[in-house]
């Protein structure tokens, strides 16, 4: 936690005294002559605590401490008062100041005083670390400390109910923080909806997103009132916003700034009140830059950015995402669960990863479908050889059925204990059908208790 104060204060003689009692005490010390400078310096580095004397030319402390509340995240706020000010103290506190001293003021109280400030701090920090990392925890598996740093800016923006620009490469998780941050918010109780902006051709994006009348269009039998009218009160993810047609951007502007969508075919504005959150592997001022993105549009997303780091940078999250892949995919296929070896560990380790988590979740699907029963057979993972890698790049249609399928028939001889024909009834096929499967999956051990 940072130990820096900023003292605001147009005594010179003051500040002085002020930064020597503090830096004595181990505290970095910076100074600003009046709040508007105080701003300036807080705009270029914030600080977790701010000492201002109550009146100073330009901006007293009053209105330094009513700019620095509007702040996310806010400071705390400790005002010096001179002796017979005692209501203006007051009136300070109800607007938000942490606490106040007077002057002349003892050095004992003056550390007594910051000292329980930072503490406040140091505690709120920890505490939203920790939210942070409950939300997240959630919906992602990581260890990492850049993934630690993004679950405490999700705890700090999620309950702030404002427009937030998800980035990052494609496969790295930006929904799941996007849904981290809908369970975090106010608004965890309503609606979350999802839409791919990517998905559908511009008229039929436009159509989805803000509704439209019977008849507006070629197949629309009836109205709908789109997935902002379904959102209302709740949130809604617009993932791949990159890709939004300039159309469907214009409609969203509106919506953004005015709170109100105009369905298709429709002449009268309806209100809503949907919190966005917005989501792009693509470089969006780049497509401002090429016309293929407003920028004021731009501007209104982006009122706070959270970055999902790559795998790449985070490479302390293998290892947990690994155990956890190869369990959920164990569960799934009906086989035994096999904890990783640190040889496989250290071969995730060293690949790229260039499809983040999204293509180890392939990769290690792929391992579990493939490996034969009770083990894990690395020549099935990325790199092994030209025909391995083609195998473990991803699971076909037939091969994710028949693993589906083999786990299903495991699940079922568990619960009729062996019990086969107990088994095809609960599978609704018959007991020849269960014997060829039981046999191509290489299940058959033991009699059925059936036949005996």
């Amino acid at each position: 936690m940072s130990t820096r104060v900023l003292v605001v204060d147009d005594d010179a003689g003051v500040r002085y005294t002020l930064r020597e009692i503090l830096s004595s005490d181990g505290i970095e010390v910076d100074e600003a002559e009046d709040g508007a400078a105080a701003l300036d310096r807080f705009e270029a580095s914030p600080a977790p605590l701010v000492i201002a004397d109550l009146r100073m030319p330009r901006m007293d402390g009053m209105e330094l401490l009513r700019r620095l509340s509007a702040r996310a995240p806010p400071p705390r706020v400790v005002l010096i008062t001179a002796h017979g000010s005692e209501r203006q103290a007051v009136e300070a506190m109800k607007a938000g100041a942490w606490d106040y001293f007077r002057k002349p003021f003892e050095n004992d109280e003056l550390l007594a005083v910051v000292r329980r400030a930072l503490e406040a701090v140091r505690l709120a920090s920890e505490n939203e670390r920790l939210t942070g990392e409950l939300a997240l925890a959630g919906s992602m598996v990581f260890a990492s400390e850049a993934m630690r740093r993004l679950a405490q800016l999700v705890a700090r923006v999620a309950p702030r109910d404002v427009t937030v620009l998800v980035t990052g490469e494609s496969g790295t998780g930006k929904e799941r923080v996007a849904e981290a941050l809908w369970r975090a918010s106010r608004r965890a109780d309503r609606a979350f909806v999802r839409f791919n902006c990517a998905a559908l051709t511009p008229e039929l994006a436009e159509a989805e997103l803000f509704g439209h009348a019977r008849g507006a269009f070629t197949g629309a039998v009836r109205s709908r009132p789109g997935l902002f009218g379904e959102a209302d009160g709740g949130t809604i993810l617009l993932d791949e916003v990159g890709d939004l047609a300039l159309g469907a951007q214009v409609k969203l502007l509106r919506v953004l700034q005015d709170g109100e969508v105009r369905p298709v075919g429709e002449d009268r504005a309806r209100k809503v009140d949907v919190r966005v959150i917005a989501a792009t592997h693509r470089d969006l001022k780049e497509q401002v830059a090429n016309g293929a993105f407003r920028e004021d549009l731009f501007y209104r997303l982006n009122v706070v950015t959270l970055r999902v780091p790559p795998l790449r940078e985070r490479p302390e999250d293998v290892s947990p995402l690994t155990r956890h892949f190869l369990d959920r995919f164990a569960e799934r296929f009906g086989v035994a669960k096999v904890a990783p070896t640190d040889a496989l560990l250290a071969r995730l380790a060293a690949h790229p990863w260039r499809g983040n988590v999204r293509e180890l979740e392939h990769a290690l699907e792929s391992l579990v479908a493939l490996s034969p029963e009770g083990s894990l057979d690395l020549a099935l993972l990325p790199g092994a050889d030209a025909d391995c890698a083609v195998a473990a790049a991803s699971l076909s249609l037939r091969q994710r059925v028949e693993a589906y399928e083999r786990g299903l028939v495991v699940e079922a001889l568990k619960a009729a204990r062996g019990n086969r024909s107990e088994a095809a009834r609960a599978l609704g096929i018959s007991r020849v059908t269960l014997h060829d499967k039981v046999k191509k999956y290489g299940l058959a051990q033991g009699e059925d208790p059936a036949e005996g």
